[in-house]
């Protein structure tokens, strides 16, 4: 390959990170540039049925290499495991061990998060959805285990969309099994209090039972230790409670904030380093009413924009902001319901909402897409807009983030000297 060929590396091929890829190649073929995705798995994880992969269900088996297939993006296999900003360069371990440096003109860092398992005891005896030790697909064997043996108790921690989902689905799979659902805050707290309370109910009717104000302070091979002491017993602890970017960013000396997300500005550009952009889960974008939270419904039209902003900035032009909005809160209960809670723009719940088997073809549909605008995108460059039901309205301004970037710039800069 010739070294002055303009490359852009994108680094993670979750829902982001295909999509940004596939409309680099679009947007900057006139830039004749190369286009390289890295991940470490050449097997696409539907991060948003990992709910279903922890009872056992068998899921499509959607490879990257296929859905890349005649896009024009390069895929590496292999783990991103050191940046260097000032060479822009990035070291990459294969699944034989060895490494190479892939040299860009430009990042798009698509690393997704993780489970944040700061909490003691959750990486010794703890399930998470997206481990590598005790993943989704360990959990289902033991659910499957103790299924067998007639009896136990599984404790899902974390009240949030991804708890509520995770019990509901275990209690309908595994009827022989008690769940129980720990929170600091009760299942359904950002919904109005009609979708709670069919909620509520739903959690009841599978038999899971759930509670609010439960701040887990340790994980211990037979069950939970709360504040204030009280222990909860569980054959099986599934910890879902709060999610943080991975390190590698921080490493380098990128801006992050306090969950290692990458501050970026209006363009989803780094505050302090331009060449690198950041999207999803891993970006810490922040808008006029608020920062926005890991979604797929956020993270691929952020995929998208970045393309865009990268491309506008190769033909010199400027770069345009990134506005958006939330439009809904799709919660799966199971494989026969769901709920819908539509949002405002800053995901605040609004008057209506769906339930039934009608809201679970509904979030089915929703999970299911990201492959179709995948082929989409191989075809045409796709407007964020099109992505995008809401912008967050006229009142949703570029923000600026200069004070904040300063501060996270000295913070990335001491940690990279501490360590």
């Amino acid at each position: 390959m010739n070294p002055t060929t303009l490359t852009i590396v994108v680094l993670g091929g979750g829902y982001t990170g295909i999509m940004s890829a596939t409309q680099l190649v679009r947007r900057t073929r006139r830039a004749g540039a190369r286009v390289v995705l890295v991940n470490p798995s050449d097997r696409f994880t539907e991060r948003m049925r990992l709910h279903q992969t922890a009872t056992g269900q068998t899921l499509a088996d959607h490879r990257i290499p296929e859905l890349l297939k005649r896009s024009g993006v390069e895929f590496v296999r292999g783990r991103a495991t050191r940046i260097k900003p000032a060479q822009r360069q990035v070291h990459i371990t294969g699944p034989d061990g060895r490494e190479q440096v892939l040299r860009y003109d430009y990042l798009v860092y698509a690393v997704g998060s993780r489970t944040d398992t700061s909490v003691p005891g959750v990486d010794a005896h703890a399930y998470t959805l997206d481990g590598a030790e005790r993943s989704a697909g360990h959990l289902a064997e033991r659910l499957a285990e103790l299924s067998r043996r007639g009896s136990g108790t599984v404790a899902v921690v974390g009240a949030g969309l991804a708890g509520v989902e995770s019990a509901a689905e275990i209690a309908e799979s595994h009827p022989k099994l008690q769940v129980v659902l720990l929170g600091r805050d009760e299942p359904g707290a950002g919904m109005n209090p009609k979708a709670r309370a069919y909620l509520h109910r739903t959690l009841d009717r599978l038999g899971v039972r759930w509670r609010g104000g439960a701040q887990v302070t340790k994980v211990l091979a037979d069950g939970v230790e709360l504040a204030g002491g009280e222990t909860v017993p569980a054959d099986v602890v599934l910890w879902t409670a709060g999610v943080v970017a991975p390190p590698l960013a921080r490493e380098a000396g990128i801006a992050v904030d306090d969950k290692d997300r990458v501050v970026v500005d209006a363009t989803l550009a780094s505050v302090s380093h331009p060449s690198v952009y950041a999207i999803g889960d891993a970006a810490a974008i922040r808008q006029s009413w608020g920062m926005v939270h890991g979604t797929c419904g956020s993270g691929i039209p952020s995929g998208v924009h970045a393309a865009t902003s990268i491309a506008r900035r190769l033909r010199g032009k400027k770069a345009k902001p990134f506005r958006f909005g939330y439009y809904h809160q799709p919660l799966s209960l199971g494989r026969r319901a769901a709920l819908i809670q539509f949002t405002r723009a800053d995901d605040s719940p609004g008057r209506w909402y769906l339930t039934g088997r009608l809201a679970a073809r509904y979030k089915e549909t929703v999970t299911s897409s990201p492959p179709m605008f995948y082929r989409m995108s191989k075809r045409m460059a796709i407007p964020t807009r099109f992505l995008l039901v809401r912008t967050g309205g006229r009142a949703n301004r570029p923000v600026d983030v200069s004070g904040y970037a300063k501060t996270s710039s000295r913070q990335a800069q001491e940690r990279q000297m501490a360590g």
